[in-house]
C-alpha cells in the first residue's frame, strides 16, 4: 500500500493481541529493543534486579517496546532509564525470535519474544544504576570477562551475533 495516505488505506481490521491457545494458556507477542555499546574494550551491561527472573545475571540495556513506539526510540529510552547514558543509534545487529513457555515467565503466559539488537554509541549522560526497575546496576564490563559472568540467554545470543 505504498504511497497511500493513512485516510485512504483500507481498514486492516482489529490488531492481533493476546489470545488463548487450545491448551487454555494466554499467548502474546512481546517486542524488545536492546543496545550493544562498546568502548575501550568494554561493553555496557545491566544486571537483573533481585526480584526479577534471572536475578544477578547480566544483559544489554533495553527492554519492551511500548505500543506505538518505534523500537529505535525505545532502545534509546531504555538505555537512559537503565544506565543514565544517552546514545546515538547505529545499525541493527540482529533480530532474535524465541518462544517462552508458561513455566519460564512469571505471568504464566506463553510469550513469543522478538528482540532487536542495535549498535549504540554513547554520546553523553552519567553512568548510574536504575532505581526500582528490572535492573539494579549498570557497568562497563571488559569484553574478555563476558564468558565468565552470569548472563541472560539474550546476552549469550548477542555475543554470538557480534562475535564476542
Amino acid at each position: 500500500m505504498t504511497g497511500m495516505s493513512p485516510s485512504t488505506r483500507p481498514d486492516p481490521g482489529p490488531l492481533p493481541g493476546p489470545f488463548t491457545g487450545p491448551d487454555g494458556v494466554l499467548s502474546r507477542v512481546r517486542i524488545g529493543a536492546y543496545a550493544w555499546a562498546e568502548h575501550d574494550g568494554h561493553v555496557l551491561l545491566s544486571r537483573m534486579a533481585p526480584k526479577t527472573k534471572g536475578a544477578g545475571s547480566w544483559v544489554m540495556p533495553g527492554g519492551g517496546v511500548s505500543f506505538g513506539e518505534d523500537p529505535a526510540d525505545a532502545v534509546l529510552r531504555e538505555l537512559e532509564e537503565e544506565t543514565g547514558l544517552e546514545g546515538e543509534l547505529g545499525e541493527v545487529l540482529g533480530v532474535r525470535s524465541a518462544l517462552l513457555q508458561p513455566h519460564e515467565v512469571p505471568s504464566g503466559h506463553r510469550i513469543h519474544v522478538i528482540g532487536i539488537l542495535y549498535r549504540v554509541t554513547i554520546t553523553g549522560g552519567e553512568l548510574r544504576d536504575e532505581q526500582g526497575g528490572s535492573t539494579d546496576h549498570a557497568e562497563w564490563i571488559p569484553l574478555a570477562d563476558l564468558p565468565t559472568i552470569p548472563a541472560m540467554s539474550l546476552l549469550d545470543w548477542a555475543r554470538g551475533v557480534v562475535g564476542r
